[in-house]
């Protein structure tokens, strides 16, 4: 991996996401095996807003129901229909791509309604409902999702083994895993925010625009061409929906410098890339935690989450040695928290601490490394704790015969942030029954 800054990093680091986990929580029951995903329809997933809109307002608020469509892509087609820039447009979370999902989104157009405004005709897209309001739409404006998956491949008669998962699991609580989604198709999104946050642009660029394990000939084309420094053939042939991709080539064609190539893919999938980095090292915790049977517990130094509300408190000696912690985290009112690294992060003390450091230090990057970046990559790159574990709710479970074939339905409720595919993994443990979750995988 080339690089621009002296880092003190140069040694071998690790670059597993840690997508799979280490463990399941359900170990003790067999997974169901199947695939997910083989159908849009067969992932279904409802957000459920925070607020309604209030009627009046700049912004527009639409709920929108799109397929086979990722959120940024979505987002990029609202910016042209609406004649805004994409920052004008409010998503309150990131949804699947291979699903049928429904979101709200916003649109800031002062001045304007939705009825000065032509219908929205992509095939994609369609408008349930629209209206005003006086705010933008921004990140975890949402309570949680509801989602309703079908696993093919499975005998319907797999329903006992998928209620006795979803039953250990709503006791215990889900560990609340980043999923595969946060990584990227080419699996590297986490290694792109790492050097971002050690000024290697090179490297960054390399692992954006280079080769990487694709069906798509022109994206193959194109990748091969900036191997070679061509960059004005790799960027003719990049498809046009790679935004990001595009306006990091335009800029190499031009003579620009891999800095100003790294500036031009823009604020917010910057700060997606960053996200995949905090991303990849809490995995590693969790993993850690979980081979531990550490999950539910809360020891001195740790800090704990509040599910009701998302506060956060540090665990002294005396928090630890209450009774009413360990009642508390057995009701899943509180959950031990892990690391999304940076500066306004709050950090645990003790051997936590020791431990969430030595996560980091594996992924090659030092508490300096992440905490300092705010201003010099001008993201809102600030850190947070997220849960070890959150609540699955409202589960419902059953199997069946239809048109395409047998499946398994499940459906249940995740707070928001949180990935169903990690349930979904608990439920078919596909490491262990001899295939892939999804040819998406």
């Amino acid at each position: 991996m080339n690089s621009e800054a002296g880092t003190g990093h140069n040694r071998p680091h690790d670059t597993d996401p840690r997508v799979r986990p280490a463990v399941y929580l359900s170990d003790d029951i067999p997974g169901i095996g199947g695939e997910i995903k083989q159908r849009p329809e067969d992932f279904l997933v409802e957000e459920i807003p925070a607020y309604q809109p209030s009627g009046e307002g700049e912004h527009i608020f639409m709920f929108i129901e799109k397929r086979s469509l990722s959120t940024l892509e979505l987002v990029a087609i609202l910016a042209e229909h609406f004649g805004v820039a994409k920052t004008a447009v409010g998503v309150a979370g990131l949804k699947d791509k291979h699903a049928i999902t429904r979101q709200v989104v916003s649109v800031h157009t002062p001045g304007q309604n939705v009825s000065d405004f032509p219908m929205l005709t992509d095939e994609r897209i369609g408008v349930l409902w629209a209206d005003q309001h006086t705010n933008k739409l921004r990140r975890g404006h949402l309570i949680g999702n509801r989602f309703s998956i079908r696993v093919r491949g499975v005998s319907p008669t797999k329903v006992r083994e998928t209620y006795a998962v979803l039953n250990k699991l709503e006791r215990l609580g889900v560990p609340n895993r980043l999923g595969e989604q946060r990584f990227g198709y080419l699996g590297n999104n986490h290694l792109i925010g790492r050097a971002i946050v050690l000024g290697e642009h090179k490297a960054a660029l390399d692992l954006m625009l280079g080769p990487g394990d694709l069906e798509d000939s022109r994206q193959e084309a194109s990748r091969l061409a900036y191997t070679e420094g061509d960059y004005g053939r790799a960027l003719s042939k990049m498809p046009r929906h790679l935004a990001a991709e595009c306006a990091a080539l335009r800029v190499l064609s031009r003579g620009g410098t891999p800095q100003r190539a790294v500036k031009a893919i823009g604020r917010t999938v910057t700060e997606f890339y960053l996200t995949a980095m905090q991303s990849a090292v809490f995995n590693a915790v969790l993993d850690e935690r979980l081979l531990a049977g550490t999950l539910a517990e809360l020891g001195e130094g740790d800090i704990a989450f509040k599910h009701d509300n998302g506060a956060c408190f540090m665990v002294d000696s005396e928090t630890a040695a209450d009774p009413e912690t360990p009642r508390r985290a057995a009701a899943l009112e509180i959950s031990p928290s892990g690391p999304m690294w940076g500066p306004k992060m709050m950090r645990a003390s003790g051997e936590i601490d020791k431990a969430e450091v030595t996560a980091l230090d594996r992924f090659g990057l030092s508490v300096e490394a992440v905490t300092e970046p705010a201003e010099k990559i001008r993201t809102s790159f600030e850190g947070v704790r997220r849960p070890l574990r959150v609540p699955v709710k409202d589960t419902d479970v059953e199997g069946g015969v239809d048109e395409v074939g047998p499946y398994v339905r499940v459906a249940f409720t995740l707070p928001r942030g949180a990935f169903a595919t990690v349930v979904m993994r608990e439920i078919m443990k596909p490491e262990l029954t001899g295939g892939p979750m999804t040819d998406k995988d």
